[in-house]
């Protein structure tokens, strides 16, 4: 596909206005994030653009000469731990964000990387003690000359992009109750879509829109409760193409246990301006020992779509009924255009925790395809296809790895995935020109021993302990890069990994893929053959999203690196005990040998022509 084909297919896909004049009618989406989007030059969304795919137009960085690039200039973001999500690239102007305590840099890219303003949140250092996988934060969200900043503490801050000063803040949740934030905000028309962390202290999830203008609350949608809270319509409302029905949620857990029963949202949010929808997904159910929520625990685990002005839910698909695994629903949703069986659909593909790759219509939430996308997932067989069936759309769990049959206090051994899934929630690129998804994995396997535990506000609600390592039989290390043909449902190629893929990837018009590693290399890939092409070992793991911006007329490559997350915890936090981070210090103690923690900012370019 060519440069212009490709402006082509985003204009007619996302909307874009050109010419004052919007493909979808007036105003269907914010029309300068829309504009921002599809100008390659700048990096305005954390997932590139609405649809969460990644991709980048500019070529100038290609497979020919990206052996060639070099470190153009480093900023040091002054804070360790796990630095997740990537720089906003706006005009001249580059925002930066780091781990708690969430501190924001403005940088002026035509002197050197000058900081223009800083602003640093004063929150209470407790909220560290309730993050349930590291202090990581996945970055700043732009819209309308304002910066939207999500902090731990769940405070929500409009600043003012010139300046830095506050416009507005609201408080989305409470972390006495365990609620905190992790993840990014997504703009969409004069609202902005929020979420909420704290899925392992019995946190009930929910969804919020809060009005551009004032930081007045639009609407909030729960995940689990009465259909008035959860804002669905049981006759309109749909899963698999039928209505979900009247109390769908109520009836699928024991008495209360909704109350406390997770399903929050920290991952991604994408949108179609032309659906008028927006995508994310639900969380695991509290608690994570299965025996004590029977029932399917609607709606965790699950695909939503939303209308962005009501709140009210489109279509649902839950992924993992009454979740046994720790498998979290909340994996971002690609939209894309491409045909099935000859057919031109409109999709959403999601790589979910639980090692299925899904492909559905997203107008409709019809299941097109689902297939393992880790030869080393396990727990079920297969996810039922035929419509006919009473198990449709549901996984076929294999018992020896269920670990509800086989009952509490009972070690369940060499269940793949591990509890953080074939892949979490570093995000998923994909390229036009390939027609492929390139997907970071974890290929990691643990044993799962669920016990009772009992619900205190503000305390761990899990009920689990874990053990993780790699997937055995397999190539030794603990994830792998993947190709991936959403249309069939089956892995292109793949590259095996030392450690777990936590870096979000990105695809380029110059048919490559950029990565990175837990030890700290930024890799370059042949987006068709999956070659490696280019590494750079960057001073520290790298749980970063790479991103990609022009200035001046040249191109430049931006990752964060900065050990962490749910993988990098033991480093992060200085945890030694084997079962500490939910598993994973065990798992991961040989990264100590390969990094240390750091946060800092790389950004490469090619060198200038003699």
């Amino acid at each position: 596909m060519t440069r212009s084909a490709m402006r082509a297919f985003k204009a007619a896909f996302l909307g874009a206005t050109i010419a004052g004049t919007s493909f979808f009618g007036p105003a269907l989406a914010n029309d300068g994030l829309l504009a921002l989007q599809d100008d390659p030059k700048q990096w305005t969304m954390q997932l590139g653009d609405y649809a969460g795919i990644r991709y980048s137009e500019l070529e100038e960085i290609n497979a020919a000469n990206v052996k060639n690039l070099q470190v153009a200039w480093t900023f040091s973001t002054g804070v360790l731990r796990g630095h997740e999500g990537s720089p906003l690239v706006v005009g001249d102007v580059m925002y930066v964000h780091t781990p708690f305590p969430n501190i924001v840099y403005a940088l002026d890219l035509n002197d050197d990387g000058r900081i223009l303003w800083r602003y640093t949140p004063q929150q209470n250092p407790e909220v560290i003690g309730v993050m349930c996988c590291d202090t990581v934060y996945r970055g700043l969200a732009y819209a309308d000359g304002v910066l939207f900043l999500h902090q731990a503490d769940t405070t929500l801050v409009a600043l003012d992009a010139k300046t830095g000063d506050v416009k507005w803040s609201v408080v989305n949740g409470d972390p006495a109750k365990g609620e905190t934030n992790t993840t990014t905000v997504l703009p969409v028309k004069d609202k902005v879509i929020v979420g909420i962390s704290g899925g392992e202290y019995g946190v009930r999830g929910h969804v919020t829109a809060y009005n551009v203008s004032d930081g007045s609350m639009a609407w909030r949608a729960y995940s689990t409760g009465p259909d008035d809270e959860m804002l669905v319509d049981p006759e309109k409302t749909t899963v698999l193409g039928k209505p979900i029905g009247a109390n769908s949620s109520l009836e699928s857990w024991e008495g209360d246990q909704w109350k406390i029963g997770g399903g929050t949202t920290w991952g991604w949010f994408t949108y179609d301006p032309e659906a008028d929808l927006v995508y994310y997904g639900t969380g695991n159910p509290s608690t994570w020992n299965p025996s004590q929520r029977p029932g399917d625990n609607k709606w965790s685990m699950t695909i939503m779509a939303r209308d962005p002005d009501t709140g009210v839910a489109r279509w649902f698909y839950q992924k993992t009924p009454h979740d046994e695994w720790d498998y979290d629903g909340i994996n971002e949703n690609l939209l894309v255009d491409q045909e099935i069986d000859g057919v031109e659909r409109k999709l959403l593909v999601n790589f979910d925790r639980n090692g299925f790759g899904y492909t559905l219509d997203r107008l409709t939430g019809e299941l097109l395809v689902a297939e393992k996308y880790d030869p080393a997932v396990n727990w079920a067989t297969h996810v039922d296809m035929d419509p006919a069936s009473a198990t449709y759309g549901r996984p076929q769990v294999v018992a020896e790895f269920s670990t509800e049959q086989n009952g509490e206090d009972v070690n369940s051994t060499g269940i793949c995935p591990a509890a953080l899934g074939s892949k979490d929630q570093q995000p998923t690129t994909f390229s036009p020109r390939t027609g492929l998804f390139y997907v970071p994995t974890n290929h990691v396997c643990m044993d799962y021993e669920p016990f009772r535990v009992s619900y205190t506000a503000g305390q761990p609600y899990v009920g689990a302990t874990l053990a993780m390592y790699p997937a055995p039989d397999s190539h030794g290390g603990m994830g792998n890069f993947i190709a991936w043909d959403a249309t069939e449902g089956k892995i292109v190629w793949s590259l095996p990994e030392r450690f777990s893929v936590w870096s979000g990837a990105m695809a380029t018009a110059g048919d490559i893929v950029f990565y990175g590693t837990l030890e700290g290399y930024l890799k370059a890939v042949d987006a068709k053959t999956g070659e490696e092409l280019y590494r750079f070992k960057t001073p520290s793991g790298i749980i970063g999203n790479v991103m990609t911006y022009e200035h001046k007329g040249k191109q430049y490559i931006g990752v964060l690196s900065g050990v962490g997350g749910w993988a990098g915890i033991g480093l992060a936090a200085g945890l030694t005990n084997a079962n500490d981070g939910l598993g994973a210090v065990g798992g991961y103690a040989a990264l100590s040998d390969y990094t240390a923690l750091g946060g800092q900012l790389t950004v490469f370019a090619l060198p200038a022509a003699n």
